[in-house]
């Protein structure tokens, strides 16, 4: 087995979800593995997780969208192998419903905060060769009603690591966008409150977003786990040729070719008769 134990991969996020998944299982596969949390309880769920799996995992304590914790994190850690840009969180709402401040919040926390990170990281992966792991979505290769804001995120999320992809290949950094479906986490959890905080705004969509969550819903029994994208976030960062881009679930597939091969007029009538648009 190839000994990994010098080399340092941050994922952020790391408290729940594909983030605590995949801190875990880059501690399993050797790695130095390092998790940002924002808050010392969060920290501790990462480290019982950790010990639950008989592994070690260290934390760190970061708020993403705060530039000055970032760089202070990244100069607090040795130089970086690899770094998982998985923070983040879902907002459902329609454009009308989401206002400036929570649409600036999402992107920095989605966009600016990635890239950030990336930039602040380079210097050390250049050193080591290293890799950038972002977490997209199929999200960020498709749309919907009332997912705006949050797919306009990852559609640019994709964008930056392309391009950011071809800039650093000449120094030997990879650049991987990894792609899930929906995966069982605290979806559910967010799409609720979402609901709830429209529907007190006074929102006229209510009815279609109780629509729109019950065809989520309909979409679980084909969902994944996040452990299943923690191994491919693994292989991305071990393989000797990772792939540009990971497509991640039954669920995220079927989406994908819907968006290819459906006509744009077609797609638009079905979703609007199934939320009642």
């Amino acid at each position: 087995m190839t000994d990994r134990s010098s080399q340092t991969v941050l994922t952020t996020g790391a408290n729940s979800g594909i983030g605590l998944a995949t801190v875990v299982e880059l501690a399993r596969q050797g790695f130095r593995s390092v998790g940002s949390v924002r808050s010392d309880a969060k920290a501790e769920v990462v480290h019982a997780a950790a010990a639950d799996a008989g592994v070690e995992v260290h934390t760190v304590l970061l708020d993403v969208t705060d530039a000055e914790q970032c760089e202070r994190v990244i100069q607090g850690l040795p130089p970086l192998f690899g770094l998982v840009n998985n923070a983040g969180y879902a907002v459902t709402g329609a454009i009308e419903d989401v206002g400036d401040d929570e649409a600036h919040r999402l992107f920095e926390t989605m966009v600016h905060a990635p890239m950030r990170l990336a930039r602040l990281a380079l210097p050390g992966l250049r050193d080591g060769g290293g890799r950038i792991v972002n977490i997209s979505s199929i999200a960020g290769l498709a749309t919907a009603p009332f997912a705006g804001h949050y797919t306009g995120a990852k559609h640019a999320l994709e964008a930056l690591s392309d391009a950011l992809r071809m800039e650093v290949a000449g120094d030997g950094v990879k650049v991987v966008l990894v792609e899930p479906g929906g995966f069982k986490t605290g979806i559910w959890e967010e799409f609720e409150r979402d609901i709830a905080t429209r529907e007190q705004d006074g929102t006229r969509h209510a009815d279609a977003y109780r629509r729109s969550l019950q065809l989520q819903r309909l979409m679980e029994p084909i969902m994944g786990s996040p452990d299943g994208c923690a191994r491919v976030v693994a292989t991305a960062l071990t393989t000797s040729f990772p792939r540009n881009r990971y497509l991640v679930g039954i669920d995220a597939q079927a989406m994908l070719l819907a968006q290819r091969f459906t006509p744009t007029f077609l797609k638009d009538r079905v979703i609007r008769l199934g939320l009642g648009l």
